[in-house]
């Protein structure tokens, strides 16, 4: 796929989603596939290279957070200005292509491989991305950090973990009144059960569950809006591992 192909393909879907991106941010979403798939040689960063696929499953499956309404507003006028976390982030998703199409959050971007982190460091100053901050470490270790815990409007993480798990992990950096979204796949009935209970627990209520289709494709996805209405109480999260082995609910 050529370049011009490139821009035509993100732009097209990417307008489906509401998101009508310029050609610079274009040219970092080309930018950025092609340092993930250079670096994806001597590291494991995705088993996802082929061009469309990461348009579809990656690009686009990150910014299709943009279809929720957050406090009776559109995404993007809702989450200009906000400060926004990706815990987790892995190769960048969906932190980095949030930024890239919404340049005026901060973003916080944490993962617990080291190796990960230069590689995001790289992209960011290659697309010469502004108010982006990274963090190495565990979820639970960082959610106790006093400069990070409770300091977010928006934490997200795209389907690292079961939500029970994934609440522990990331409503802890949720300030009172901000948002956790959870990207799942499409069923998440019995996740949901068991995650009720852990969502209370920790502060959070369950706003909102969106299922749908990413464009043109038959790949369902549904995002889960929880709201933090009170303050995550400071035994959790738990030790690192526990959440993940002893998930809450």
């Amino acid at each position: 796929m050529a370049r011009e192909d490139f821009f035509c393909r993100l732009s097209t879907l990417s307008k489906q989603l509401g998101i009508d991106l310029q050609e610079v941010q274009l040219q970092q979403f080309y930018s950025y596939y092609t340092l993930l798939v250079e670096k994806n040689k001597v590291m494991n960063l995705t088993a996802i290279t082929e061009e469309d696929d990461v348009i579809v499953k990656h690009f686009i499956d990150s910014l299709a957070m943009a279809k929720l309404n957050v406090s009776r507003e559109t995404f993007s006028n809702w989450i200009e200005g906000k400060r926004c976390m990706d815990v987790g982030t892995g190769a960048g998703f969906p932190g980095l292509a949030i930024k890239i199409a919404f340049p005026g959050i901060s973003l916080s971007l944490s993962d617990s491989l080291q190796k990960r982190i230069h590689f995001l460091e790289e992209v960011v100053q290659k697309l010469e991305l502004k108010g982006v901050d990274f963090h190495h470490g565990r979820a639970e270790d960082l959610g106790k950090n006093p400069e990070l815990r409770e300091q977010y409007d928006l934490v997200f993480s795209r389907a690292v973990a079961n939500l029970s798990t994934l609440s522990e992990y990331d409503l802890p950096f949720v300030k009172k009144g901000g948002y956790f979204l959870a990207m799942k796949s499409m069923d998440i009935s019995e996740e949901m059960e068991k995650g009720k209970k852990a969502i209370y627990l920790l502060g959070g209520k369950l706003e909102e569950i969106l299922e749908y289709r990413l464009p043109e494709t038959d790949i369902g996805r549904s995002l889960l809006l929880i709201q933090k209405i009170e303050n995550t109480a400071k035994k959790y999260p738990r030790k690192a591992g526990i959440p993940s082995k002893e998930p809450l609910g």
